[in-house]
C-alpha cells in the first residue's frame, strides 16, 4: 500500500487493514459524518461552520488542489496590479482551528443509494461513506464549436494556472494589438466579473500598450452587472480603447488562429480570452443531479440546499439553481443556510423557515477606483423560491477611491470568514 493510499484512508477514517468500514461504525460510535465536495468559498465556508455550530460532526473536506486560487480580487492578479499570492487560500486553518479534515483528492462519482461518495487520489480510488454529501464543485465550461484549445486561448475564470496564462500572455502583448474578450450567456459566475477585466485590461492597454485595443464580444444583450458604472466607463474612461459589441455569443472559436465566430462578424485578437459557456460542475453532472429546464444547473431546496433529485446531497454555490448570483460572496452566504439545516436535520428540527443571503461585490473600474453591488434574497414561502428584495439591490453611484479600499477589506473579510 503506498504512503498516498495509507494517508488517504487514515485521514478519512477508513480501516487500513482491510476493511472496508468506516472508522464510526467499527468503533461502533455515531458521529454524523458530513463529506464536502469542493473547496472554494461554499465548501470551505460549508465545512468550517459544521464544525463551528455542529459539535462533534465528522467533516471532511475534498479538493483536488493544495490551496485554493480566489476569483474575487484574481483579475488584479492578471493586470499585474497585485501579485498571485496575494489570492491564494489554504485549508490549514479549517484542520487546526476548526478539526476540519482535509483530504486532497477528486470526486469522480457518487452511490446516493449506499451514501458513499468515490475520491480518486493518484491512481488509487476510494469509497467514502456519508450520512450527508455536499456538493460545492463550482463551475465547469461547455467549450464552443470550432477548434477550440483553454491553452491557447485561456477562460482564466477559474483562478490559478489560467490566470496566470492570461497574465503572462497580456504581459508579453505588443503595442497597437487587440485583446479579445467573450461573456457568456448569463447565468454564470460573477456577474460583474467580466466587465470588471474589461476595465482592468482596458487601463492596463491605456497606459503600458500604445495604440492596443480591447473588443468586448458580450452574448448577452447589454451589460448584466452594474450597467451605470460599467457603461461609464465603457463610453468615457475607455472610449478610444475599448470597443463593446453586444448580442454577439459565440458560434465557433479557432483557438490557433485567434479568431471568434458570431452571429455578428468573426473577430480576431492576439490575446483572445474565452468565458465559455457555464454549467455545474462536473460531479454534479456525473451524479445526474443537473435537472434545471436549461440542462445546465442543480435545483434544490432552498430552504436546505437538498437536491430535488436525491435529499441528502446538497448543493451549494455556482453549481445550483435557485437564481440567486453565482459569487464568492453568496456561496459563502448559502454554505451557512445549509450548514444549520444539516445541523437541525441531525437534531430532529426542521429548517429556518425564511433564511436570507446576502451578496455585496466591489469592481475595480480604475487602478485607483471601484464600484459596488449589493443584493439581498428573502425565502418566499408562496413560490418556494428565493427571491430578491428590491430594497437591498444597488450599485454605487460612481466608483471611487474610498470603494477601491473598501474592495480589498471586503476580500479579506471574505477570505477569513470562509478559510480563516
Amino acid at each position: 500500500m503506498n504512503a498516498n493510499r495509507r494517508t488517504f484512508l487514515k485521514m478519512v477514517g477508513l480501516a487500513t487493514a482491510g476493511s472496508a468500514l468506516p472508522w464510526f461504525l467499527a468503533r461502533g460510535a455515531a458521529s454524523p459524518r458530513v463529506v464536502v465536495i469542493g473547496g472554494g468559498f461554499g465548501g470551505a465556508t460549508m465545512a468550517k461552520y459544521l464544525r463551528h455550530w455542529g459539535g462533534n460532526l465528522d467533516v471532511i473536506l475534498v479538493d483536488r488542489n493544495a490551496e485554493h486560487y480566489s476569483c474575487i480580487l484574481s483579475n488584479l492578479v492578471i493586470t499585474s496590479a497585485i501579485p498571485v499570492e496575494r489570492i491564494m487560500l489554504g485549508y490549514s486553518n479549517l484542520q487546526s482551528r476548526h478539526g476540519v479534515v482535509f483530504a486532497q483528492g477528486e470526486a469522480v462519482a457518487v452511490d446516493p443509494s449506499a451514501r458513499r461518495v468515490t475520491v480518486r487520489v493518484g491512481s488509487d480510488a476510494h469509497e467514502v461513506p456519508y450520512d450527508k454529501l455536499v456538493l460545492a464543485p463550482g463551475v465547469d465550461f461547455i467549450a464552443p464549436g470550432g477548434d477550440y484549445d483553454a491553452n491557447l486561448t485561456p477562460h482564466a475564470w477559474v483562478a490559478g494556472p489560467q490566470t496566470l496564462l492570461l497574465k503572462r500572455m497580456l504581459s508579453g502583448m505588443s503595442a497597437n494589438r487587440t485583446f479579445l474578450l467573450t461573456i457568456p450567456p448569463a447565468p454564470y459566475r460573477c456577474p460583474p466579473g467580466p466587465y470588471e477585466r474589461a476595465c482592468a485590461v482596458a487601463e492596463y492597454l491605456q497606459r503600458r500598450k500604445p495604440g492596443a485595443k480591447i473588443i468586448v464580444l458580450d452574448a448577452n444583450p447589454g451589460i448584466i452587472a452594474e450597467p451605470r458604472n460599467f457603461g461609464n466607463a465603457f463610453r468615457n474612461l475607455y472610449q478610444n480603447v475599448l470597443t463593446y459589441v453586444p448580442n454577439a455569443p459565440v458560434s465557433s472559436v479557432d483557438s490557433a488562429a485567434r479568431t471568434v465566430t458570431t452571429p455578428v462578424g468573426t473577430f480576431r485578437g492576439d490575446v483572445v480570452n474565452i468565458i465559455p459557456v457555464h454549467r455545474a460542475g462536473q460531479i454534479v453532472t456525473a451524479a445526474g443531479l443537473v435537472n434545471d429546464p436549461s440542462g445546465r444547473w442543480a435545483l434544490v431546496n432552498p430552504l436546505t440546499y437538498a437536491s430535488t433529485v436525491h435529499p441528502d446531497i446538497h448543493i451549494l454555490g455556482d453549481s445550483q439553481g435557485t437564481g440567486q448570483p453565482k459569487s464568492g460572496h453568496m456561496a459563502n452566504a448559502q454554505a451557512k443556510v445549509c450548514a444549520d439545516a444539516i445541523i437541525r436535520a441531525f437534531n430532529g428540527l426542521p429548517p429556518d423557515p425564511s433564511p436570507v443571503t446576502s451578496s455585496a461585490c466591489y469592481s475595480p473600474i480604475t487602478s485607483s477606483k471601484a464600484a459596488w453591488l449589493t443584493a439581498s434574497y428573502q425565502y418566499d414561502p408562496d413560490s418556494g423560491a428565493m427571491r430578491r428584495v428590491e430594497a437591498s439591490f444597488g450599485e454605487s453611484a460612481v466608483p471611487t477611491s474610498d470603494g477601491a479600499q473598501q474592495m480589498f477589506q471586503w476580500a479579506d473579510n471574505i477570505f477569513a470568514d470562509s478559510f480563516g
